[in-house]
C-alpha cells in the first residue's frame, strides 16, 4: 500500500486538516446536539428526527438530503446507551480505516468513497423499507454504511493484512483482512435475506460494502470521480527551457529530461507528479507520468530519492 509521506507528516502536524478528524468531529458534534434536543420540552427533537434521519416514506416524498444527513446521526432517546456504543463503534472504525485510506487515496477520493458508500447503503436500506416495511421500514441512522465502504476498500486492496480488534468490545480477535471482509459481507447479506435481527440496518451495511467494491472497480478502470474532483492547473511534465526577462518571453534551447541535473529534474518533472499523488492517489497517474517517475528512479541512487518508496505497479 502507498503512504504519501508528505501528506501524512502534514496531517500529523495539524490533525484537524484531516478529513477523517473532521468527520469524527461532525459525528460527535451532531450526537451532542441531539442529546441537547432530546431533553428540550418542545417538539424540536421530533422535528430533527423527521428531517434528518433516513425514513423510507420521507425519501419517497423527496427528502433526498436524508441520504447524507443520516450518516451523522447516532442518538436515540429510546436507547441512548446503545446510541453511545453505536457512535463509539463507528468512530473507532472511521479513525482506524480513515487515516490509512485518506493518506492512500487523497482527500477527494476518500470523501467520495466514504460519503458515496454511505449514500448507496442508505439507498439500499430505504428501498428495502419500501418493499418490506415490516422488516426494514423503521428510520435509519449512523455512519455504519460509510465505514463499511472503507472496510471493503481496505480489505480488497490489502487482503493479507492482519487486523486485530475486540469482538463486542471484549474478545480479542485477529484475522486476515480478506477473511474479515468475507465474514462481514456474508453476515450482512444473510440478515438482509433472512431479516430476523431487527434494529440493525443490515441493508445499509451491505450497500456500503457494495459501494466499496464499486469504488475499487472504478478506480481500477481509471475513473476520476469527476463530481468531487478538484480543479487542477495543468503543468507541463516534460518541458523545454524558457527564459523570461523583463516581461519578454524568449525561447531557449530545448533540454531533454535525461540532460537535466538530478536536483533540477526532481523539482521540474517529479514534484508536480508527487503533488498529484498526494491530492488524488497513485491511481490518477497517466502512463507518461509513471514513465517519468520510473526515469527518476533510475536517475537517483537508492535512498536519495523522494520517490524510492512508490510502487508503480498498482
Amino acid at each position: 500500500m502507498l503512504y504519501d509521506r508528505e501528506y501524512m507528516r502534514d496531517a500529523e502536524d495539524n490533525p484537524w486538516r484531516s478529513a477523517t478528524m473532521l468527520l469524527l468531529a461532525a459525528n460527535v458534534g451532531v450526537f451532542l446536539l441531539q442529546c441537547v434536543l432530546g431533553v428540550l420540552p418542545s417538539g424540536i427533537g421530533r422535528w430533527f428526527i423527521a428531517q434528518f434521519w433516513l425514513s423510507p416514506s420521507a425519501l419517497t416524498h423527496g427528502y433526498i438530503w436524508q441520504l447524507l444527513t443520516f450518516q451523522f446521526c447516532h442518538y436515540s432517546a429510546a436507547s441512548n446507551d446503545i446510541g453511545l456504543l453505536h457512535l463509539l463503534g463507528n468512530c473507532l472504525g472511521l479513525f482506524w480505516l480513515g487515516r490509512v485510506l485518506e493518506a492512500d487515496l487523497g482527500l477527494r477520493k476518500f470523501l467520495a468513497l466514504y460519503l458515496g458508500s454511505g449514500i448507496l447503503g442508505g439507498l439500499l436500506q430505504a428501498l428495502l423499507g419500501v418493499a418490506l416495511p415490516r422488516q426494514f421500514g423503521v428510520p435509519t441512522l449512523g455512519a455504519s454504511a460509510g465505514v463499511a465502504g472503507l472496510l471493503a476498500v481496505f480489505c480488497l486492496r490489502n487482503p493479507m493484512a492482519p487486523i486485530s480488534f475486540l469482538l463486542a468490545f471484549i474478545l480479542p480477535v485477529s484475522v486476515y483482512a480478506k477473511t474479515l471482509f468475507r465474514i462481514s459481507f456474508g453476515l450482512a447479506l444473510f440478515f438482509v435475506l433472512v431479516p430476523v435481527w431487527p434494529g440493525v440496518a443490515h441493508g445499509a451495511h451491505l450497500g456500503g460494502m457494495l459501494g466499496g467494491i464499486l469504488f475499487v472497480r472504478l478506480s481500477a478502470r481509471g475513473f476520476n470521480f469527476p463530481v468531487l474532483r478538484e480543479k487542477i492547473v495543468k503543468r507541463e511534465l516534460v518541458t523545454t527551457s524558457v527564459a523570461h526577462q523583463k516581461g519578454n518571453w524568449r525561447a531557449g534551447k530545448p533540454v531533454e529530461d535525461e540532460d537535466l541535473p538530478p536536483g533540477e529534474f526532481i523539482s521540474k518533472e517529479v514534484d508536480p507528479i508527487l503533488d498529484k499523488i498526494s491530492a488524488h492517489g497513485i491511481h490518477s497517474l497517466t502512463k507518461q507520468e509513471r514513465a517519468i517517475l520510473e526515469s527518476a528512479r533510475k536517475k537517483m541512487q537508492r535512498g536519495q530519492s523522494r520517490i524510492s518508496g512508490i510502487d508503480l505497479s498498482r
